[in-house]
């Protein structure tokens, strides 16, 4: 009789740990974000240019991420998290140290090729996890990315008072604590000889051949087109602030201080009890709802035009939306797959996740350059209504996942009953 109920807890000492971990993380990413673009036109860097140094982290995750994931299923989590945090942190210091915008793409790689930690500890989470309690634990996870985009940000922005490479070096001596507390206080949570064989199959080939199940094929699609949209946003929104209400990186890192509150707020207070009560396939349509709204809006704002107030406002229910959409498919994901794949399966969503991330600075750097380099009131329209129409997608899909996960037996046991 006690099984049961041990079975049922949920704040585990190895589930705390792991999002302080994942909080830590995201915080030194956090930094990088509002002030990359700006650390960029250092070395005269081009929209265009800086779209392709975002994009190209991303690029080495896509590659590097599923055999990271199947060597976590294989050799455990703690030695795939310590290299992963190690290697952000050589990033960041290269990053910091470049005197050239070719070193700058150089330190990107670097931390690209190492940066698998989110699959990981996505898995690692699923380990520690009942099925039941699943949405749950990825509700927090996506919590711990709004904290971490709180503080990150907003310590970029007073960082940068002193220096625009200061954030980098302070990124990387946070990655290396993490990687220090990971060792000593992590427990592994794989058992040996219970994962699977490693495969070495092109990355493209297995993206590819995990499609072939329709649930799964799904979920990746909608994930997949979320996260290009938001990419878009992200990469556009630093210098669509500075152009048209002429922000630097201090007053941008407080505007994504503001979207990680909201992120908090909707992941780690509104989305558990939600899931609850619609689903996740019902959550995610709502929450593309919220986003194919927010991101059109997005051109129309200025100064002259709702100003401050309500490109908060806009800010606020795209970050809603996204937190709604989000871990409701990396919850799906987590539950359509076998318990001793659940880090090939984070690892082949995040593999699709870093090409989004990976396209998508690429769409908006090509959208949002103009002929003379620069950013225009045509190349804001163009690059923010493309990511809604993504999202467009994205929604009709939704309705389409809603009717096929249905008849999943992991899913429909644990969706709401109606009353």
């Amino acid at each position: 009789m006690a099984e049961p109920a041990a079975q049922e807890r949920f704040f585990t000492a190895p589930l705390v740990i792991i999002l302080v971990t994942v909080f830590i993380d995201l915080i030194g990413f956090g930094m990088v974000i509002p002030i990359l673009p700006f650390y960029a036109e250092i070395f005269h860097a081009t929209p265009l240019e800086i779209g392709l140094l975002q994009s190209i982290y991303s690029w080495m995750q896509f590659f590097f991420a599923p055999v990271l994931g199947r060597l976590s299923d294989r050799y455990g989590r703690r030695p795939i998290l310590l290299i992963s945090l190690i290697g952000s942190a050589v990033g960041y210091f290269v990053i910091g140290l470049a005197e050239t915008l070719t070193i700058v793409f150089v330190g990107r790689v670097l931390s690209g090729i190492t940066g698998a930690s989110i699959s990981t500890a996505q898995a690692y989470i699923a380990d520690v996890t009942t099925r039941e309690n699943r949405a749950k634990g990825m509700g927090l996870f996506g919590a711990m990315f709004g904290l971490g985009f709180i503080l990150g940000p907003a310590m970029a922005g007073i960082l940068s008072k002193f220096g625009v490479h200061v954030p980098f070096y302070f990124a990387a001596v946070l990655s290396i604590v993490n990687a220090v507390a990971l060792y000593f206080f992590l427990p592994e949570t794989v058992k040996p000889g219970a994962t699977n064989e490693v495969r070495s199959a092109n990355r493209i080939a297995m993206l590819f051949e995990s499609l072939r199940e329709r649930e799964f094929r799904v979920v990746n699609i909608l994930y997949f087109l979320l996260i290009t949209a938001f990419s878009i946003m992200t990469y556009a929104f630093v210098l669509f602030t500075a152009y048209r209400y002429g922000y630097n990186a201090e007053q941008n890192g407080y505007l994504f201080a503001f979207v990680g509150v909201i992120s908090v707020i909707g992941q780690g207070l509104l989305f558990e009890r939600l899931v609850r009560r619609f689903g996740e396939a019902t959550l995610t349509s709502i929450g593309c709802t919220m986003m194919v709204i927010s991101l059109f809006a997005f051109p129309f704002l200025g100064p002259q035009f709702g100003g401050l107030g309500l490109l908060l406002v806009t800010c606020a229910v795209l970050s809603i939306g996204n937190s709604f959409a989000s871990p409701s498919l990396t919850s799906l994901a987590s539950k359509i797959s076998s318990e001793e794949k659940q880090g090939s399966a984070m690892g082949i969503m995040q593999s699709g996740a870093s090409l989004a991330r990976a396209v998508g600075p690429m769409i908006g750097g090509v959208l949002l350059n103009n002929a003379l380099n620069r950013v225009d009131d045509a190349t804001v329209t163009r690059t923010f209504w493309t990511a809604s129409a993504l999202m467009l997608v994205a929604l009709f899909m939704a309705f389409y996942a809603v009717r096929v996960l249905r008849g999943h037996h992991a899913v429909a046991n644990a969706q709401p009953t109606a009353r």
